[in-house]
């Protein structure tokens, strides 16, 4: 499966939460039916077919143990979409890096000022200083 076809079945917003769910450990059926039908108040034959689809295309497996289903998220079609999106990751990296400048920046101010419970006083702006 190619990462734009995982993005057909990611798109649906509750097969991501069943996947978001998986990613917390392994559940069974009826503890992944129970929190979708609360939170989208859907079925369970309608949170089965939702099941069915991540199995059949790979993100999920289930096991039987006795008469539970035990479902689990696989990670082989979550890294084909990771490999995908990494020609767009610098997109995002350069302002979280800009992020954490500025948020290491506070933290040097404050420890300079000796008072972390206070944070510091923002600098003047270009148009602040127009303004005086």
């Amino acid at each position: 499966m190619g990462a734009v076809q995982a993005f057909d079945i990611l798109g649906d917003p509750v097969r991501r939460r069943i996947l978001e769910l998986l990613a917390e450990g392994e559940q069974t059926a009826g503890a992944v039916t129970e929190v979708i039908r609360e939170e989208f108040g859907i079925s369970q034959p309608a949170v089965s077919q939702h099941l069915r689809v991540l199995r059949e295309n790979g993100f999920a497996s289930v096991r039987p143990e006795g008469t539970r289903r035990l479902y689990t998220v696989e990670s082989a079609p979550l890294q084909e979409v990771d490999q995908w999106l990494d020609h767009f990751r610098h997109f995002w990296s350069q302002h979280l890096d800009a992020l954490a400048t500025e948020i290491a920046r506070g933290k040097r101010e404050r420890r300079r000022h000796g008072d972390a419970g206070t944070p510091p006083r923002p600098r003047p702006s270009a148009e602040d200083k127009e303004q005086t």
